[in-house]
């Protein structure tokens, strides 16, 4: 079965391209929008933009220290750059540079890291970001977005792109099904409840928000009725969706295809032990890296898939009919 297929998810294009198109818009629409890529338009799709505008893209090669250097000094300048490369070699190569230029100096820099997770597959565990939201979350200036589809992806483009600040958004080659409709409102810092429920809280994001779905749907037929939260923005994050959670379902699930170890789901479970403690469950990597592959059947062997959370859920619930 597709991720999505069960709760009734269209199939789209993969999130890169949906990146590139959205990037082109904000190009189009904010002549202060420049785009910079490590030798890498054609996998991060930022090719669109070189095409088209020509003297607004920039290839600085091979060079992460330099992209994002030369980046933030378009920033102290009164641009706004988008620096683009694989997140795994930004952050192993240009960790620095992004600290010290970008984060520290809170510039007004926004930075593309794509191929997070493990669904690019074949390519292998060097090029696979499993750590990068840990390692951007000890940025503390760094707003951090996770988008689920395209409808969410070319909101957070566009916020990003009108956001004051550094930000950090994560870009998949997956193809991830349609959770919005093009309408969405997509606000930083605001979590959004895509199906409701009172039995469990699932949270999720990136890819795992429609795996929740279909784990949300699966639970259903069993009566067992899950909300599912999309938390897009890992920072600023919202604290009052997930205490709100917390207090109404009594159990919560996260679920991130991202290692667990200093994941978003360790960060859930701070706010839920500090204001509602409840019972919790966490869907994620664990302590490995993960071999080549394709991306789907990698999902079933590293424990990321819609059944995963499902045994969760039953975990979580049972536990909190113990606890009454």
């Amino acid at each position: 079965m597709r991720l999505g297929e069960h709760a009734g998810l269209k199939d789209s294009k993969p999130l890169r391209d949906i990146f590139g198109e959205a990037l082109l818009d904000v190009v189009r629409d904010n002549p202060k929008v420049v785009v910079l890529d490590g030798d890498l338009g054609n996998s991060t799709k930022t090719e669109l933009v070189r095409k088209a505008f020509p003297e607004r893209s920039f290839n600085i090669g091979i060079a992460e220290s330099n992209l994002v250097c030369i980046g933030a000094g378009m920033a102290g300048v009164g641009l706004i750059p988008w620096i683009t490369s694989f997140s795994s070699f930004l952050l192993c190569n240009a960790y620095d540079q992004i600290r010290l230029s970008v984060a520290m100096s809170k510039i007004n820099a926004k930075i593309l890291g794509s191929h997070g997770g493990i669904t690019l597959g074949k390519d292998g565990p060097t090029q696979m970001g499993i750590e990068d939201l840990a390692l951007v979350g000890g940025f503390p200036t760094m707003v951090i977005l996770v988008p689920c589809d395209p409808a969410s992806m070319r909101a957070a483009v566009r916020a990003a792109t009108d956001y004051e600040g550094p930000v950090w958004l994560r870009s998949s080659r997956y193809a991830m099904p349609e959770v919005y409709s093009q309408d969405l409102d997509f606000v930083i810092g605001k979590a959004n409840t895509v199906r409701e429920g009172n039995d469990l809280t699932i949270i999720a994001n990136g890819l795992m928000v429609a795996a929740g779905l279909d784990a949300a749907a699966e639970l259903a037929d069993e009566g067992i009725e899950a909300r599912v939260i999309d938390m897009h923005t890992l920072r600023p994050m919202d604290v009052e969706a997930i205490v709100s959670a917390a207090k109404e379902t009594g159990a919560i699930v996260t679920a991130e295809e991202h290692l667990l170890h200093g994941g978003f789901g360790s960060n859930i479970a701070r706010v839920v032990a500090e204001n509602c403690p409840v019972p919790m469950r966490f869907v994620g990597l664990e302590d490995t890296y993960v071999e080549s592959g394709d991306p789907d059947e990698l999902l079933k062997k590293y424990h990321l898939t819609s059944g995963d959370i499902e045994n969760m859920a039953r975990e979580v619930l049972a536990e909190k009919r113990k606890a009454k």
